[in-house]
């Protein structure tokens, strides 16, 4: 079952309430462990203080931070969280507006920044950036004013935003009958050998760890998801590749490659954050360190992005370079795999 999410008055506080159901193979955990693997951002330390303050309930009974989580058990806790209107506080962050007209605009997207404030991040948002430099943002079906699709905190590259009803509506059917096109450039582990591919397979959660998706290949669970790939260069241990989405499923592109044995370089999530490929040399250890420093964070960048303009009908497509954190990594491997042949 999904996790859920709602606020409630309590104390004179507001707090986010998440419900879990422990899958029918999890092995005993401590609550405070199991709930680490379930919500994002949460830290150990304020799990610990939501037990303390009897926030924390399985099966309906509060329990401490050391309680054993057990097959089919539900996990209920409460976390106190800012007042739902400071979420949507305007903040005077730039934004890389790439184009912009009376019904949209496309925006760049630095890596770090979240798109939407939720747990742990109220602040610093796309959204945050959104609403100080636009008035009247149109609302998605979640209520969240302008955002037509989405992309991970710590993948860069373009976004298109909606100015108008009109503009979310038409937009927001575009991406839901997947006639727009997106593309991504990938810096995966490994040397792919094929230079055309496409990885199908149902895209659910990780029943045992909530913050990570999985491919189910026999279709029991999850959504379908599709994910076209094709190389563009390969330097040795790992893959320079373009993705296309033909579905957009969440993690869609980190976990079919990680799924086909490719993982993202320094997708810390899916395990790409350890050396994966290659050897053991100290020497080479210490290049692909440097490698983790230059691009602290996955190797994704969401690059073009096309769209029929909802008022014009005129299909549009932006491209957006590579940023210098990817291309210097990209560039270290270059010089690494040259000199090692």
């Amino acid at each position: 079952m999904e996790p859920t999410t709602s606020t409630g008055a309590q104390d004179d506080s507001l707090f986010e309430h998440y419900v879990f159901h422990a899958a029918s193979g999890q092995d005993p955990l401590r609550v405070d462990k199991f709930l680490m693997n379930f919500i994002e951002n949460a830290t150990r330390n304020k799990i610990q203080q939501a037990a303390k303050s009897g926030h924390i309930w399985v099966n309906g009974s509060a329990v401490k931070q050391n309680y054993k989580v057990k097959p089919g058990d539900e996990v209920k806790v409460l976390f106190e969280h800012p007042p739902y209107e400071l979420l949507l506080t305007p903040e005077d962050i730039p934004l890389d507006i790439v184009y912009e007209d009376e019904e949209l605009l496309v925006v760049n997207k630095p890596a770090g920044m979240v798109v939407h404030p939720g747990h742990g991040n109220y602040q610093g948002t796309l959204l945050n950036a959104l609403v100080h430099h636009f008035e009247n943002l149109p609302l998605n079906s979640d209520k969240r004013p302008g955002l037509v699709h989405r992309i991970d905190k710590d993948t860069s590259g373009l976004l298109v935003i909606a100015k108008t009803e009109v503009a979310m509506s038409k937009l927001a059917e575009q991406f839901f009958l997947k006639t727009s096109t997106r593309t991504y450039v990938a810096l995966v582990w490994g040397s792919v050998k094929e230079d055309k591919g496409t990885v199908e397979g149902h895209i659910g959660r990780n029943p045992k760890n909530r913050l990570q998706m999985q491919v189910f290949a026999d279709g029991t669970e999850g959504k379908h998801a599709v994910t076209h790939y094709e190389v563009i260069e390969r330097l040795g241990y790992v893959t320079l590749i373009r993705c296309h989405l033909e579905t957009g499923r969440t993690h869609q592109i980190r976990v079919h490659l990680k799924h086909i044995g490719h993982t993202l370089f320094n997708d810390s999530r899916y395990g790409g954050d350890a050396i994966l490929k290659g050897t053991v040399f100290t020497k080479y250890r210490q290049f692909v360190e440097n490698a983790f420093k230059v691009l602290p964070r996955q190797a994704l960048h969401a690059q073009t992005l096309g769209f029929i303009h909802p008022k014009t009908g005129e299909f549009m497509e932006f491209t957006a370079p590579i940023p210098p954190d990817f291309e210097n990594c990209i560039e270290k491997w270059r010089g690494y795999s040259t000199h090692s042949q």
